[in-house]
């Protein structure tokens, strides 16, 4: 195995580094999550047309670039360095790679290059804010619980003498609310023969309510949707309904999109390490820069050992898939402790809430409480490994 990454992978990291860093400093970020949209359609624009962005893991027979989860790693944590806003995760990470699975090759055929030119954008709504539930991140996702049970709750579908209609409602939709198409995981069958399917709806579809949500990290925009008898279209063939395995096919992108949110964090949690060296470098007190006490120097050296072991772990999961659940959680991890760390370090200057600092203390709780917690990404991992036999009850 050659763990180096390629010219073709180092040319993405940096002209994307080079381009976020004319395109997307703190200030634009601050502005772009205040638009209707949640992010610069502009940048995103110049993101699909100049490096394919959207498509970067898509087929290159569907509009794509042909690359693979490692690539999509590296431009996320580049992305995660700036804290970028844009539909990439939820369109990218989680409805492109759905749509290449479980749809029929009309639906590839129609939806994959508008994707991959950044044309169009996606989201997956699932019921109850249940994302990790659903992406079998923190628990096995086969018995569809996560999607509001089969007799009440969550998003229920109906076959009718005119097609599918989706009645219900779902919270916490990432990019929910500027999607050009949603992908609904909804009950069908009844009690008896309950199943979840997935279900194209388009954002212009009469009895549609998708509604902007607060939330605790302004740059991962999340909305509320609402359906009151929705005309929808079933992810795939009519006639393979059946026998359709959602459940695994949402896992398997969860094991790609934990990969994909390891690098991200990673790259939050050097750039707010590198942040509070470069402030500790020049605040002084006691006539002397802070950086160069030592209590603080063994700081900073901790976060730097926990930040490195996250990149080695998340590059690992990138390569390996399998690992992306432990990587994550080691991200996530590090993210929070760096992000919690750069804000007591800076408390010297008495800042505020809207600090720049605080941006990655956002992302770094958000990012836990939509797909951790990291204990239960952690217990997941070890029950998948079937790590721990089960003890025998005494009788």
């Amino acid at each position: 195995m050659d763990a180096a990454f390629t010219a073709e992978q180092d040319e993405i990291r940096r002209t994307l580094r080079e381009l976020l860093a004319k395109r997307c400093g703190p200030d634009e970020v601050k502005a772009a999550v205040r638009t209707a949209a949640g992010y610069d359609r502009e940048l995103w624009k110049q993101l699909a047309e100049q490096l394919g962005l959207p498509g970067l893991a898509l087929p290159a027979a569907y509009g794509g670039v042909g690359c693979g989860s490692a690539e999509l790693a590296l431009a996320c944590e580049e992305a995660g360095r700036t804290l970028l806003p844009s539909p990439l995760l939820a369109t990218a990470a989680l409805a492109a790679p759905l749509i290449t699975a479980l749809g029929t090759d009309a639906q590839r055929t129609a939806l994959l290059p508008a994707i991959a030119g950044g044309a169009l954008t996606a989201a997956l709504a699932v019921p109850g804010g249940s994302l990790s539930a659903a992406l079998a991140l923190t628990g096995d996702n086969a018995g569809g619980e996560w999607a509001g049970g089969g007799r009440a709750g969550g998003v229920q579908a109906r076959r009718t003498d005119d097609g599918w209609r989706l009645f219900g409602e779902a919270g916490q939709v990432l990019d929910g609310h500027s999607a050009g198409l949603l992908l609904v995981a909804a009950h069908t069958g009844g009690f008896a023969r309950s199943r979840v399917l997935l279900f194209l709806v388009t954002a212009d579809a009469p009895g549609l309510s998708c509604v902007r949500q607060v939330a605790l990290d302004e740059t991962r925009p999340q909305a509320r949707i609402e359906l009151r008898e929705v005309a929808a279209e079933l992810l795939g063939a009519e006639d393979s309904a059946e026998t359709a395995d959602v459940p695994g096919a949402l896992a398997a992108v969860g094991r790609t999109v934990a990969a994909v949110l390891a690098a991200e964090a990673v790259g939050a949690a050097s750039q707010s390490l590198e942040r509070t060296v470069d402030y500790v470098g020049a605040r002084e007190q006691f006539g002397r820069p802070i950086g160069s006490f030592q209590a603080v120097k063994h700081r900073l050296a901790d976060l730097y050992v926990q930040v490195q072991a996250a990149r080695s772990a998340a590059y690992y999961a990138a390569w390996a898939p399998t690992a992306g659940a432990l990587a994550l959680a080691q991200a996530l991890e590090a993210l929070r402790t760096t992000a919690g760390e750069a804000v007591q370090l800076h408390g010297g200057i008495g800042f505020t809430w809207e600090h720049d600092a605080h941006l990655y203390f956002k992302r770094a709780a958000s990012d836990e409480l939509l797909f951790g917690p990291v204990h239960r990404l952690r217990a997941r991992a070890a029950e998948v490994a079937d790590l721990f036999e089960p003890k025998e009850l005494a009788v």
